[in-house]
Protein backbone atom coordinates (compact mmCIF):
# COMPACT_ATOMS: atom_id res chain seq x y z
CA UNK A 1 0.00 0.00 0.00
CA UNK A 2 1.44 3.28 -1.06
CA UNK A 3 1.43 6.07 1.87
CA UNK A 4 3.37 8.60 -0.26
CA UNK A 5 1.44 12.01 -1.42
CA UNK A 6 3.10 14.62 -3.68
CA UNK A 7 1.27 17.36 -1.49
CA UNK A 8 -1.43 18.17 0.97
CA UNK A 9 -3.72 18.48 -1.15
CA UNK A 10 -3.62 14.92 -2.97
CA UNK A 11 -2.96 13.72 0.66
CA UNK A 12 -6.87 15.03 1.41
CA UNK A 13 -8.36 13.90 -1.43
CA UNK A 14 -11.71 11.68 -0.61
CA UNK A 15 -11.38 12.62 2.83
CA UNK A 16 -12.99 15.78 3.71
CA UNK A 17 -16.67 16.65 4.37
CA UNK A 18 -18.84 19.08 6.26
CA UNK A 19 -19.05 18.93 9.63
CA UNK A 20 -16.28 16.46 10.20
CA UNK A 21 -13.94 16.34 13.17
CA UNK A 22 -10.26 16.98 12.35
CA UNK A 23 -7.61 16.76 15.25
CA UNK A 24 -4.55 18.95 14.60
CA UNK A 25 -0.84 19.34 15.71
CA UNK A 26 0.91 21.39 17.70
CA UNK A 27 1.64 23.54 20.34
CA UNK A 28 1.21 27.01 19.60
CA UNK A 29 2.47 27.45 16.35
CA UNK A 30 5.13 24.99 16.87
CA UNK A 31 5.08 21.93 15.04
CA UNK A 32 1.55 22.31 13.69
CA UNK A 33 0.61 21.02 9.61
CA UNK A 34 0.65 24.26 7.65
CA UNK A 35 0.19 22.63 4.38
CA UNK A 36 -2.90 20.52 5.26
CA UNK A 37 -4.61 23.87 7.10
CA UNK A 38 -3.93 25.75 3.77
CA UNK A 39 -5.35 22.91 1.68
CA UNK A 40 -8.37 22.35 4.46
CA UNK A 41 -9.01 25.96 3.85
CA UNK A 42 -8.63 25.75 0.13
CA UNK A 43 -11.05 23.05 0.03
CA UNK A 44 -13.77 24.77 1.39
CA UNK A 45 -15.27 22.58 3.89
CA UNK A 46 -17.71 24.07 6.52
CA UNK A 47 -19.57 23.09 9.77
CA UNK A 48 -15.62 21.60 11.53
CA UNK A 49 -15.04 20.77 14.81
CA UNK A 50 -11.87 21.07 14.98
CA UNK A 51 -9.74 19.41 17.96
CA UNK A 52 -6.39 21.18 19.50
CA UNK A 53 -4.72 22.22 21.96
CA UNK A 54 -4.50 25.98 20.46
CA UNK A 55 -6.35 27.76 17.64
CA UNK A 56 -3.50 29.80 15.71
CA UNK A 57 -3.77 33.35 15.45
CA UNK A 58 -5.67 35.26 13.71
CA UNK A 59 -3.52 35.27 10.06
CA UNK A 60 -2.05 31.77 10.41
CA UNK A 61 -2.74 28.00 11.47
CA UNK A 62 -6.21 27.10 12.48
CA UNK A 63 -6.68 30.82 12.36
CA UNK A 64 -7.27 30.84 8.78
CA UNK A 65 -9.85 28.68 8.75
CA UNK A 66 -11.46 31.03 11.36
CA UNK A 67 -10.99 33.77 8.87
CA UNK A 68 -13.47 31.56 6.36
CA UNK A 69 -15.76 30.71 9.18
CA UNK A 70 -15.30 26.97 8.55
CA UNK A 71 -15.13 26.02 12.14
CA UNK A 72 -18.18 25.52 14.21
CA UNK A 73 -16.07 24.30 17.05
CA UNK A 74 -13.23 24.29 18.89
CA UNK A 75 -11.95 21.64 21.67
CA UNK A 76 -9.59 23.44 22.80
CA UNK A 77 -7.09 24.42 26.12
CA UNK A 78 -5.10 27.69 25.12
CA UNK A 79 -6.66 30.09 22.72
CA UNK A 80 -5.50 33.46 24.01
CA UNK A 81 -3.08 34.43 21.07
CA UNK A 82 -6.41 34.75 18.80
CA UNK A 83 -8.43 37.82 18.56
CA UNK A 84 -10.16 36.58 15.56
CA UNK A 85 -11.30 33.64 17.78
CA UNK A 86 -12.24 36.08 20.54
CA UNK A 87 -14.18 37.89 18.89
CA UNK A 88 -16.46 35.06 16.98
CA UNK A 89 -16.86 33.08 20.44
CA UNK A 90 -18.57 36.55 21.47
CA UNK A 91 -20.24 37.20 18.85
CA UNK A 92 -21.71 33.60 19.53
CA UNK A 93 -20.65 31.93 15.66
CA UNK A 94 -18.14 29.48 16.87
CA UNK A 95 -18.97 27.37 20.04
CA UNK A 96 -15.49 26.67 22.40
CA UNK A 97 -14.80 23.50 24.79
CA UNK A 98 -12.19 24.68 26.81
CA UNK A 99 -10.35 21.74 28.80
CA UNK A 100 -7.47 21.92 30.80
CA UNK A 101 -4.31 20.71 29.08
CA UNK A 102 -3.48 17.53 30.92
CA UNK A 103 -6.83 16.36 30.62
CA UNK A 104 -7.27 17.57 26.75
CA UNK A 105 -3.66 15.18 26.35
CA UNK A 106 -5.36 12.49 28.00
CA UNK A 107 -8.14 12.52 26.05
CA UNK A 108 -6.70 12.04 23.55
CA UNK A 109 -4.37 9.31 24.11
CA UNK A 110 -7.34 7.66 25.72
CA UNK A 111 -9.17 8.15 22.52
CA UNK A 112 -6.00 6.37 20.59
CA UNK A 113 -5.67 3.61 23.29
CA UNK A 114 -9.00 2.22 22.94
CA UNK A 115 -10.28 3.94 26.61
CA UNK A 116 -13.63 5.52 26.02
CA UNK A 117 -13.29 7.72 29.45
CA UNK A 118 -11.23 7.77 32.52
CA UNK A 119 -11.50 9.81 36.16
CA UNK A 120 -9.24 12.68 36.59
CA UNK A 121 -9.08 15.10 39.96
CA UNK A 122 -8.45 18.11 37.47
CA UNK A 123 -11.91 20.82 37.12
CA UNK A 124 -13.28 19.29 40.06
CA UNK A 125 -15.94 21.97 41.75
CA UNK A 126 -15.16 24.25 38.62
CA UNK A 127 -17.47 25.18 35.65
CA UNK A 128 -14.95 22.23 33.99
CA UNK A 129 -17.29 19.75 35.83
CA UNK A 130 -20.50 20.82 35.39
CA UNK A 131 -22.65 17.99 33.98
CA UNK A 132 -20.28 15.28 34.49
CA UNK A 133 -20.26 12.32 36.51
CA UNK A 134 -17.99 12.54 40.06
CA UNK A 135 -17.12 9.76 42.38
CA UNK A 136 -14.98 9.89 45.34
CA UNK A 137 -12.11 7.21 45.43
CA UNK A 138 -9.90 7.13 48.62
CA UNK A 139 -11.28 10.60 50.37
CA UNK A 140 -10.44 12.25 46.94
CA UNK A 141 -13.62 13.38 44.13
CA UNK A 142 -13.12 13.16 40.46
CA UNK A 143 -14.89 13.43 37.32
CA UNK A 144 -15.42 11.61 34.16
CA UNK A 145 -13.79 12.75 31.05
CA UNK A 146 -14.91 10.88 27.72
CA UNK A 147 -11.90 10.26 24.97
CA UNK A 148 -12.01 12.12 21.95
CA UNK A 149 -11.54 10.86 18.84
CA UNK A 150 -11.55 12.19 14.87
CA UNK A 151 -12.10 11.49 11.44
CA UNK A 152 -9.21 12.83 10.41
CA UNK A 153 -5.77 13.97 12.35
CA UNK A 154 -3.28 15.94 10.68
CA UNK A 155 0.29 16.36 12.05
CA UNK A 156 3.72 17.92 11.07
CA UNK A 157 6.69 15.57 12.08
CA UNK A 158 10.45 16.28 11.29
CA UNK A 159 11.31 13.31 9.51
CA UNK A 160 9.09 10.38 8.12
CA UNK A 161 9.66 7.64 5.45
CA UNK A 162 7.31 5.51 2.99
CA UNK A 163 6.02 3.54 5.81
CA UNK A 164 5.00 6.30 7.89
CA UNK A 165 7.14 6.18 10.48
CA UNK A 166 7.48 9.94 11.78
CA UNK A 167 10.49 11.20 14.58
CA UNK A 168 9.53 14.89 15.66
CA UNK A 169 12.12 17.54 16.56
CA UNK A 170 12.28 18.97 19.92
CA UNK A 171 9.38 20.81 20.92
CA UNK A 172 7.35 19.76 17.61
CA UNK A 173 7.27 16.74 19.97
CA UNK A 174 4.20 17.92 21.32
CA UNK A 175 0.51 16.94 20.86
CA UNK A 176 1.62 15.68 17.43
CA UNK A 177 2.25 11.99 18.65
CA UNK A 178 -1.62 11.62 20.34
CA UNK A 179 -2.92 12.91 17.69
CA UNK A 180 -1.55 10.50 15.22
CA UNK A 181 -2.95 7.55 17.20
CA UNK A 182 -6.62 9.03 17.82
CA UNK A 183 -8.49 9.14 14.34
CA UNK A 184 -9.98 7.08 11.91
CA UNK A 185 -7.27 8.61 8.79
CA UNK A 186 -3.78 9.86 9.62
CA UNK A 187 -1.88 12.47 7.54
CA UNK A 188 1.57 13.94 8.28
CA UNK A 189 3.21 16.51 6.48
CA UNK A 190 6.98 15.98 7.36
CA UNK A 191 10.12 18.10 6.43
CA UNK A 192 12.19 15.89 5.50
CA UNK A 193 10.87 12.05 3.26
CA UNK A 194 13.57 9.69 4.10
CA UNK A 195 13.90 6.46 2.46
CA UNK A 196 12.96 3.24 4.31
CA UNK A 197 15.95 1.95 6.71
CA UNK A 198 17.09 5.75 6.80
CA UNK A 199 15.59 6.01 10.66
CA UNK A 200 16.95 3.85 13.22
CA UNK A 201 13.94 1.81 14.51
CA UNK A 202 14.81 3.18 18.21
CA UNK A 203 13.94 7.06 17.04
CA UNK A 204 11.02 6.79 15.74
CA UNK A 205 8.08 8.27 17.61
CA UNK A 206 5.13 7.36 15.99
CA UNK A 207 5.05 3.79 14.48
CA UNK A 208 4.31 4.12 10.66
CA UNK A 209 0.89 1.69 11.38
CA UNK A 210 -0.78 4.86 12.78
CA UNK A 211 0.30 6.95 9.51
CA UNK A 212 -2.43 6.50 6.67
CA UNK A 213 -1.16 9.32 3.86
CA UNK A 214 2.37 10.87 3.90
CA UNK A 215 3.70 13.66 1.59
CA UNK A 216 7.08 16.56 2.48
CA UNK A 217 6.12 20.06 2.59
CA UNK A 218 7.57 22.53 -0.23
CA UNK A 219 8.51 25.18 2.46
CA UNK A 220 7.93 25.81 6.09
CA UNK A 221 7.14 29.38 7.88
CA UNK A 222 7.90 28.20 11.21
CA UNK A 223 6.18 31.15 12.91
CA UNK A 224 6.27 32.16 16.42
CA UNK A 225 3.61 34.00 17.61
CA UNK A 226 5.74 36.73 20.19
CA UNK A 227 9.13 37.10 19.69
CA UNK A 228 10.29 39.42 22.87
CA UNK A 229 13.95 40.48 22.95
CA UNK A 230 16.33 42.26 25.34
CA UNK A 231 18.46 45.07 24.81
CA UNK A 232 21.82 44.01 23.52
CA UNK A 233 24.16 44.64 25.93
CA UNK A 234 27.64 46.54 25.59
CA UNK A 235 30.53 44.61 26.48
CA UNK A 236 32.66 45.69 29.19
CA UNK A 237 36.08 46.90 28.05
Amino acid sequence: MNKVYSDARTALAGLLHDGMVIMAGGFGLCGIPEHLIWAIREAGIKDLTVISNNAGVPDFGLGLLMETKQIRKMISSYVGENKLFEQQVLDGTIEVELTPQGTLAERIRAGGAGIPAFFTPTGYGTQVAEGKEAREFDGRWYILERALRADLAIVKAFQGDALGNLVYRKTTRNFNPMIATAAEVTIAEVEHLVSVGDIDPDHVHTPGVYVNRIFEGARFAKRIEQRTVRPRQTAAV
